[in-house]
Order: structure tokens, then C-alpha cells, then sequence
């Protein structure tokens, strides 16, 4: 009997796991039928909708500009900045990253489905003819933007240099439509602008994350170099920066920082977590940094200022930022179009996600509103409609309540000067001042050693 024992036990025992797996397997199988049939369902209310149209709309319809109408549907009621995009404006889109187009020179978003400027690009079309941040577009060229897609509405600003376009713009304040008409440029955005300031302090402004961005940084901050026989320290400003590439973001970052997560990314799929590390080579000299933030400060400008602030190599002054902490992935589709999706959030080093949240500079300092034309209201991530939740594991604590006074200056960005001016830049004043701070209590601190 004993020798039965020992015959049978492993027999029941694969006979149990057999039995356990194919009960999985079934389950699991039920399921992924369940979800197919649920898809298939869709799809056939979806084709008899498609049919319903083709047979008794007033006139006839293109049915591949229908079914483009339903996917720009299907993706526009995901969050703000998935987006499907034709043969037409996929092909502009891959010319944006470049850093020069033809067009008036705004960066756009929908704010409670309606086209609002987000910031006028300096030194545009755009820019000079008065567009101001918080306009609302409510026409191009007389065609009513409701309903228009931001990829829409960029193809049509954007066309041959030198031609006209109007665009009717709704004002806060003003009593009816205000049209402006703007004559197309390249517009060549030169993504980093420097100077060097008194007793060999560096500033670098950096407008726009492109392919040439880092480049342009390391030539800038040797020739800084090179005249200063030594940078003392370093004013890093990414305020108004909408963001741009990825890659540039963890170079830039790479730049100053010797070793180290830089940022991570985490979504639904294996090939969507991403780690980005620093290395030691082509770092910059340990040099004081204060880098310069405010609402307009976005994706990959959060991405730099979230990764210097959690390794401790820099101090972040301004205003909170934007809270742009999703990752979209550009899909090609074999007829030429492409498909912008949400595919991930960004997480700084320490693990903290930027999205609808934004980074909290160290130091809160807003610039003084000097003159109420040249105030521009805010909008962040967390005031469009439809932003994907912030990701964080725990609970984002309540903000603090604030008096009346300091509320209105967090809801306004004071006007930035061309580059910079020490005098009225408040920021960029108070950042200059921690720099010679710092390097005066280095130097007391090697004294008394």
C-alpha cells in the first residue's frame, strides 16, 4: 500500500495542476472572447452609423473623410494632446522639430473646447502683430474655429511666407472680436539664447526643446567660457517654454548633472518604461545654478527642472509650473496620416509624477505686474478638459490657502524681458542674488576649514 501511496501522489498532483491550468486557460480564454465580441459589437454599431450616413445624408460623403471624422473623435475625447493627424498635417508636424516652418509663430491649446493661445513666440509674425497669451481664437481666415482640432487649426495659420492670414481674436475685456492681420514668416525659433552677466554669472535662456537644442547650449556655455575664463555661476531660464523633445531634455539635464536618474517614464506597456541616466562624461563644472520657472513652463522644461531640483545640483525659483507630465507617441499609419497618443507620465528622479501637478520651485517668486496690458493669464495642464489623472501612488497633499493678493499673482505671468534685464526682471534678479550669495558663503566657509 505504502508503494501505491508513492505512485498515485505525484500522479494526483500533476493530474491537480493539469486541471488548475486548463481551468486558467479557460477563464482567461473567456474573457479575451468576451472583450473580442465586445469590440466586434462596437464596431457593428459603429458600420451601421457609417452606412445610415452614406445612404440618406442631404449630400454625398467621402466615406474615408467620415472615418477620419470619427477617429480625430475617438482620440480628442482620450485627453488634450492625443490627436489624430492626415497625410498633411503628419507631414508638418515632422517639420515643427526641426525649429523652422512657415507660419505666425503661437503656440496653441483647447482650454474648455475652445483654441486658446497659450504664448506668442518671440520675435513672430504673432508676436509683433499683438497676439498675447490667453487670446481666444475664435476664427482663422472667417472660418469659426468650434469643433476644430488644434492640428486643424495649425495647418490652417500655417502656409506660404508672405501671404495673409486674419485671425479673429476674443479678448478678455473687450467688447467684441479684435482682427488680426498677420503675414506668414519662417519661423526660425533659435531655441537658445545667452549673455553673460556681472563678474562672470552666466544666463542661458532656453525657448524650445529641438534637435539642435543641446548643441547650441554647449557652444553657448564654452563661449561664456572662453570670455569669462571661468563661469561663476549659471541663471538657466525655461520659463514660456512649452517643451519639445524628449531626448534634448535628458541631454540638456545630462549636461549638469554627473550621474543618476534623470527621469523615467511609466505606462501600460513594457516598451513604455523608460530610464534615463546621467553620465559622467561632458559634464559641465560644479558652477551654482538657479534655474527659472513659471506657469508656461511645460514637458520637457519640467523634465530639467524636476531632475536638477531632486539631485540637489541647482535651487528652482519662479512660479509653479504647467503640469505637462504625459509622453505622446507619434504612430505613422500606412496612408501617410499619424496618430498622437498618450502612452505614459514622466517621473522625476525621486519618483514624484509631473502631470497636472507640475514642479514646485524651491524658492516662489513672481514677477511684479508692472503694467496690466502686458499681463498674461495662466492656463495648466489641470485647467484643460479631459487631462489624464496626475499618477501619483499617494495622495498629493491639499494646497495651502493663500491670501488674495499672492492667489492673483499665481494667476497671472508678469511680461518677460527680451532676454534680460536685471532691473526689471524680479526673477531673474533674485536668482542672480542667490548666485553671489552662494559663491559668498563657499568662500566663507573655506576660510573658517
Amino acid at each position: 500500500m505504502k508503494k501505491q501511496k508513492k505512485f498515485f501522489k505525484p500522479i494526483t498532483l500533476v493530474a491537480l495542476i493539469l486541471l488548475i491550468t486548463l481551468s486558467l486557460g479557460m477563464a482567461l480564454s473567456d474573457r479575451v472572447t468576451a472583450k473580442a465580441e465586445g469590440t466586434y459589437e462596437n464596431l457593428k454599431i459603429f458600420s451601421q452609423i457609417l452606412t445610415i450616413v452614406q445612404k440618406n445624408y442631404v449630400e454625398e460623403v467621402n466615406t474615408k473623410d467620415l472615418i477620419y471624422g470619427a477617429v480625430k473623435g475617438m482620440l480628442s475625447s482620450l485627453d488634450p494632446h492625443s490627436s489624430f493627424m492626415p497625410p498633411e498635417a503628419f507631414s508638418e508636424m515632422q517639420v515643427d522639430t526641426k525649429g523652422s516652418f512657415g507660419g505666425v509663430g503661437i503656440e496653441i491649446t483647447m482650454k474648455e473646447g475652445v483654441l486658446t493661445v497659450v504664448s506668442p513666440i518671440e520675435d513672430t509674425p504673432a508676436f509683433r502683430a499683438g497676439i498675447e497669451a490667453g487670446d481666444i481664437i475664435a476664427k482663422i481666415d472667417g472660418e469659426m474655429t468650434k469643433d476644430m482640432t488644434i492640428m486643424d487649426a495649425v495647418r490652417k495659420m500655417r502656409g506660404k511666407t508672405g501671404t495673409k492670414v486674419v485671425l479673429s481674436i476674443f479678448r478678455k475685456g473687450e467688447p467684441e472680436l479684435i482682427d488680426f492681420d498677420i503675414i506668414r514668416a519662417v519661423i526660425k525659433i533659435k531655441s537658445v539664447k545667452y549673455t553673460t552677466l556681472e563678474n562672470s554669472y552666466a544666463y542661458v535662456r532656453i525657448s524650445q526643446f529641438q534637435q539642435r537644442t543641446t548643441r547650441d547650449l554647449n557652444a553657448a556655455l564654452k563661449k561664456i567660457t572662453k570670455e569669462t575664463g571661468g563661469i561663476k555661476g549659471l541663471i538657466l531660464d525655461v520659463r514660456n517654454n512649452p517643451g519639445g523633445l524628449l531626448d534634448q531634455a535628458v541631454k540638456v539635464s545630462d549636461a549638469f548633472i554627473s550621474s543618476g536618474l534623470i527621469v523615467y517614464t511609466d505606462g501600460r506597456l513594457e516598451s513604455q518604461k523608460m530610464k534615463f541616466f546621467a553620465k559622467e562624461s561632458g559634464t559641465q563644472p560644479d558652477y551654482p545654478i538657479v534655474v527659472l520657472v513659471n506657469a508656461g513652463s511645460a514637458s520637457a522644461s519640467e523634465i530639467v527642472a524636476g531632475a536638477i531640483q531632486d539631485t540637489g545640483r541647482g535651487v528652482i525659483l519662479g512660479t509653479k509650473t504647467f503640469g505637462k507630465g504625459s509622453v505622446q507617441t507619434i504612430i505613422p499609419i500606412e496612408d501617410g496620416s499619424g496618430v498622437r497618443i498618450t502612452t505614459a507620465r514622466y517621473y522625476t528622479p525621486s519618483g514624484r509624477s509631473i502631470q497636472a501637478e507640475g514642479i514646485v520651485p524651491d524658492l516662489v517668486v513672481a514677477n511684479a505686474v508692472t503694467s496690466p496690458d502686458k499681463v498674461r493669464h495662466v492656463i495648466r495642464e489641470k485647467d484643460l478638459k479631459g487631462h489624464i489623472p496626475n499618477g501619483n501612488k499617494k495622495k498629493l497633499s491639499k494646497p495651502e490657502k493663500k491670501d488674495k493678493d499672492k492667489k492673483s499673482e499665481e494667476n497671472v505671468i508678469a511680461e518677460i524681458p527680451k532676454l534680460v534685464d536685471i532691473e526689471k526682471d524680479d526673477q531673474a534678479k533674485a536668482a542672480l542674488d542667490i548666485l553671489k550669495s552662494w559663491n559668498i558663503f563657499k568662500a566663507g566657509l573655506h576660510k573658517t576649514s
